[in-house]
């Protein structure tokens, strides 16, 4: 999500009908646009906390729409991924672990990991492109392509690996998050249609779920989301390159203590569990309108 948002929603509707390829990928995309594009303030104060160079020297409050044209690049097609796949992979998933019938938690919590995995392919890039726009001052001016070529041209050697950096961090925040966020949010559904008498929950109670499983995802991947967004700058506020993702973490825990592992859970949380209620929320509407269209 992460919205990340990253997210996910129950595909079968109370007549028994399943949302085609093309159901998913647009109401993923609708569901994943609509997030970042109302929340991106708080996702850049967040940035900002996070950044080795601190907060105020980030940017601060100015500029908290720095780096949006990224995100807007990249946020549909990852979050259309990330549906597709999560979608289809639950009854495939849940006919090899022997006919579950797609409300397992191991289903949801295996067909979402690999969903972020893909969905990632997209979205790394431009969230690098994204993070450095977000704390570096004027380069909102510069433009994101500008800021693309920058980060490409940089004297590692690396080229067009540079927009993959923190790939493998992403990957081990994203995970843990899709283990914990999704059987939260499909149990929590199973249990408020239970208390309905078995009628299905509505759009609204759909993102209550979504909003209470990503809000709890969120504080405990708070840590790995800090390495994320470091590793996706590339240098600490002395300049020196980091190497991976063991490197992040001794080295900003020498410099700042370990409770710098928890900076920006405050608008992390906000910006999920809020984002989790837009998301859902707009993912069961989209897909019920092309349902129904």
């Amino acid at each position: 999500l992460e919205f990340n948002m990253s997210g996910g929603a129950d595909v079968e509707i109370s007549v028994g009908i399943r949302t085609s390829f093309i159901h998913s990928l647009l109401a993923g995309g609708f569901a994943g646009l609509s997030v970042d594009l109302i929340l991106y303030p708080i996702d850049t104060l967040k940035t900002r906390l996070q950044a080795p160079q601190g907060f105020l020297k980030s940017g601060g409050t100015v500029g908290i729409y720095d780096g949006i044209g990224a995100v807007s690049v990249g946020s549909a097609p990852g979050a259309a991924l990330f549906f597709v796949t999560y979608e289809g992979l639950k009854p495939i998933i849940g006919n090899m672990i022997g006919g579950v019938d797609g409300r397992d938690k191991y289903v949801h919590m295996s067909a979402a990991s690999i969903g972020e995995v893909v969905a990632c392919l997209v979205r790394v890039p431009t969230e690098v492109v994204k993070s450095r726009m977000q704390t570096s001052a004027g380069s909102a001016n510069v433009g994101m392509a500008k800021t693309a070529r920058a980060i490409v041209l940089e004297t590692n050697g690396k080229g067009f690996g540079n927009l993959y950096r923190g790939f493998g961090a992403t990957i081990l925040r994203e995970v843990p998050f899709a283990f914990i966020q999704f059987p939260v949010y499909e149990r929590l559904k199973i249990e408020w249609t239970e208390a309905r008498c078995g009628k299905p929950v509505t759009p609204i109670q759909a993102a209550v779920c979504g909003s209470l499983g990503g809000a709890v995802a969120a504080a405990l991947t708070t840590p790995l989301d800090v390495v994320k967004t470091r590793l996706m700058l590339g240098k600490d506020i002395g300049g020196k390159a980091y190497s991976g993702v063991m490197e992040v973490i001794s080295r900003s825990i020498a410099e700042d203590g370990a409770i710098v592992l928890m900076k920006g859970i405050g608008p992390r949380v906000m910006w999920i569990g809020i984002g989790g209620f837009v998301f859902f929320g707009a993912y069961d509407m989209g897909r019920i309108a092309l349902l129904s269209s």
